[in-house]
């Protein structure tokens, strides 16, 4: 026999699953909680959350395209002045010497812009973004895209210039300033500073 056992003929006391007799404070029920009482939820946000986390604010805002452009600008002197630098001496210089040089020139290309890629994957930022306070984000989340989609991107900014570099002046009029690679991959480019 147990105590508080409603049943004294029952050899193994009291079942598990049944609320032990009246004492203290009453249990919450358990499972699923039911929709209470109160104000519905708040409908979503049209056009997403991109950037926003539960209780951190309000998304960053798009950038700009002159800031995007300046990015861009920064980032092809960053690239394009060492490779300059190295090709007209390995061209000045001529012979095996001067190919090499060149050679030089294009490993220093070729590994800046794939740090270029690592670092817009990671961090959404590199020299020229950082420069201007801007960020490369996913849409969905407003988290950095990662060096794969950075890499895919990029490719896809052939898209932008297949038609007159039109993509690249779209997101002058376009409602989340993307070009069509951003719109492809689903980025968008914000404001971080």
């Amino acid at each position: 026999m147990s105590f508080g056992d409603p049943n004294p003929n029952n050899p193994y006391g009291q079942q598990p699953g049944q609320p032990q007799p009246g004492y203290g404070y009453p249990q919450a029920p358990q499972g699923v909680p039911q929709q209470g009482y109160g104000y519905p939820a708040a409908p979503p946000v049209p056009g997403g959350d991109y950037g926003q986390q539960p209780g951190y604010g309000a998304r960053p805002p798009l950038a700009s395209w002159g800031r995007r452009v300046g990015a861009y600008l920064l980032d092809v002197l960053v690239l394009g002045v060492p490779y300059g630098i190295l090709m007209g001496i390995g061209g000045g210089v001529g012979g095996g010497a001067g190919a090499g040089i060149m050679g030089l020139g294009i490993l220093v290309f070729v590994g800046g812009f794939l740090f270029k890629l690592y670092k817009e994957g990671t961090t959404g930022q590199w020299i020229g973004k950082k420069a201007l306070g801007i960020s490369l984000l996913r849409e969905a989340d407003g988290r950095p895209l990662g060096f794969g989609m950075a890499f895919v991107r990029q490719i896809a900014h052939f898209l932008d210039s297949i038609a007159c570099y039109l993509g690249w002046l779209w997101p002058l009029w376009d409602s989340k300033n993307q070009t069509f690679a951003d719109k492809v991959c689903s980025t968008v480019v914000v404001r971080v500073g």
